[in-house]
């Protein structure tokens, strides 16, 4: 560890909503402090196919929709990135 203080009670990744989904999902996350906050969703090989979130953001709740009509089917990850934590999680897109 980095010796930064992660608060996993509070800051949190919710799984999306619906999973599997086509072709929209919600990703729901809450941040303990106000934070710049990037969400980034990569395809399996890794590669970053789109970021959602790239900004400064309140302390709270924060809900994002990815409409993914023109990604293929598979699985993909979303990454929730803030100064003090970072986290995964996996999503299924059937078309």
């Amino acid at each position: 560890r980095d010796g930064s203080t992660i608060l996993p009670s509070v800051f949190t990744l919710s799984q999306n909503y619906p999973n599997p989904f086509n072709p929209v999902t919600t990703i729901s996350y809450s941040l303990p402090v106000a934070s710049h906050v990037t969400l980034d969703i990569f395809n399996i090989l890794g590669q970053k196919v789109v970021t959602l979130v790239n900004e400064n953001q309140t302390a709270g709740q924060h809900t994002v929709t990815w409409a993914a009509g023109q990604h293929a089917s598979g699985i993909y990850l979303y990454r929730l990135s803030t100064p003090d934590a970072v986290e995964t999680k996996k999503m299924l897109l059937l078309k």
